[in-house]
């Protein structure tokens, strides 16, 4: 997935979720401040998206139904969304990936059917998104808390992704 950054720390009682907010339309830049990272289910859960903007709105109000149908179970809302997104023609067509986070649990979402929880506390999508994922990983064990490491992470990443930028929406929890 091209034109973008996402990134997810959990350490130290917080799970913290950054992304950059450039847009790019082939190797033009359209916009630099996209807000890629929202809560949903009433705050209660944190979500980025990588890939179409359409598409991830669409994946987002279907992941936000889930939730509501399944309240307080993230990972159940995942896995039916994921089921839908695999087997309905239209929802097969989208071009996007999710990470999602709740007090709990953080997961990635995928139109291949993925739901990943990641070993550790790291997790990142997009173009810029391995960048992110190994300055993180580097920073994991330092005295820097989750958020800290997602504003260095991001910042590292944008200094070496042409798809993405230092305009970052964060947005945390507190864990349970």
């Amino acid at each position: 997935m091209h034109a973008t950054t996402i990134l997810m720390v959990r350490k130290g009682g917080r799970v913290v979720v950054g992304g950059d907010g450039q847009v790019s339309l082939g190797q033009t830049i359209v916009k630099g401040n996209a807000r890629k990272v929202r809560r949903l289910a009433k705050g209660s859960v944190i979500g980025g998206f990588a890939g179409a903007t359409a598409d991830a709105f669409t994946l987002f109000e279907r992941l936000e139904a889930k939730l509501e149908q399944y309240p307080g179970q993230l990972t159940r809302a995942c896995v039916e969304l994921t089921k839908d997104w695999r087997t309905d023609r239209y929802l097969r067509r989208l071009e996007a990936m999710m990470v999602v986070a709740d007090k709990e649990v953080s997961l990635l979402l995928s139109g291949s059917g993925d739901v990943l929880e990641p070993e550790s506390g790291v997790m990142a999508i997009g173009s810029g998104g391995n960048y992110a994922l190994a300055a993180a990983r580097a920073l994991e064990d330092t005295e820097f808390d989750a958020e800290a490491i997602v504003r260095k992470a991001m910042a590292i990443a944008a200094e070496i992704c042409v798809y993405t930028n230092g305009n970052l929406v964060i947005e945390a929890l507190d864990q349970a």
